[in-house]
């Protein structure tokens, strides 16, 4: 068992469930995204933005409070491997946006520990190309990995639930993750009154290996009403966009976004009782630290 478990964390983080990269994949939602948004010299100054929020999840039907973080850096990917590559002298490099999303949820007895890493090439922010997503607590671990395989996802997986041990499988490409939408919607061509329908896989953030399957949703952009940021630094606000995507099935959500750029997530809501709210922002090279 511990040979197998060794085996798949090799695979899924080290990238080699597949060595072919994308292959064209359009959403008719990308017409509404800012292809360039990502191409800014902004994210090639050497440093990642970090945005630390107050936030909130119903765990064991109590409203759990705790701190989630948020990091976006671009990194260069090699296609041999599908992750950040160490060497610079090859011929298969190309960028990527990396989104890392750490939390700690406290319970009454014990935390749950979630870590989510979402990749988009830099050029194309409304498909993922590789998601990972993993979670440990007391009753076990469990790690999920989809990355880009030709027409479909490569999604393969270990967790502690029965029928879910360990398996791989293949996913419709072309829906979003709901994990995307922190990062995709900020890179929208936001206008009064905007609205288009996309296909949206659920949240992965679970120690859950189900199948995802991808529902109806619909985003719908607004001008946000100032008083429901009065309680954010002051600062960090400027002429906002309030974002609903609303679906068939799973929960509601609401994302209040700057309007100026780079478009920081300022607030999110769904109906489910999740909650973020921006507590502080900075640009820094957080793994120069000892």
């Amino acid at each position: 068992m511990m040979k197998t478990f060794k085996l798949f964390l090799i695979l899924v983080f080290a990238g080699g469930v597949s060595t072919s990269c994308s292959q064209g994949t359009s959403s008719p939602a990308d017409q509404y995204l800012q292809k360039d948004w990502a191409k800014n010299a902004l994210w090639d100054d050497g440093k990642a933005e970090v945005a630390t929020y107050n936030a909130e999840r119903v765990v064991y039907g109590q409203p759990r409070s705790f701190e989630y973080t948020y990091v976006l850096v671009k990194e260069t990917f090699n296609k041999e491997h599908q992750v950040k590559t160490d060497t610079y002298d090859r011929n298969d490099l190309y960028e990527v946006m990396k989104i890392n999303k750490f939390c700690r949820i406290p319970t009454m007895k014990y935390p749950y520990h979630y870590l989510t890493s979402v990749f988009l090439k830099r050029d194309d922010a409304g498909l993922v190309h590789k998601l990972t997503n993993t979670s440990q607590e007391w009753c076990g671990n469990t790690a999920k990995s989809f990355v880009e395989d030709g027409n479909k996802y490569r999604y393969q997986y270990m967790s502690y639930w029965d029928g879910q041990g360990n398996g791989t499988d293949k996913l419709r490409k072309g829906p979003w993750f709901e994990d995307q939408l922190s990062y995709t919607l900020r890179t929208l061509n936001f206008d009064e009154g905007l609205s288009f329908g996309i296909l949206l896989y659920p949240m992965q953030v679970s120690s859950r290996a189900n199948m995802p399957e991808a529902e109806k949703a619909t985003i719908s952009v607004t001008k946000a009403n100032p008083d429901d940021l009065s309680d954010i630094d002051s600062t960090l606000v400027s002429d906002p966009w309030k974002v609903n995507v609303s679906r068939t099935e799973g929960p509601d959500l609401s994302f209040w976004i700057n309007g100026n750029y780079p478009n920081y997530l300022l607030r999110m809501e769904a109906a489910d009782g999740r909650k973020l709210s921006i507590k502080r922002l900075e640009r820094d090279a957080y793994w120069d630290y000892e």
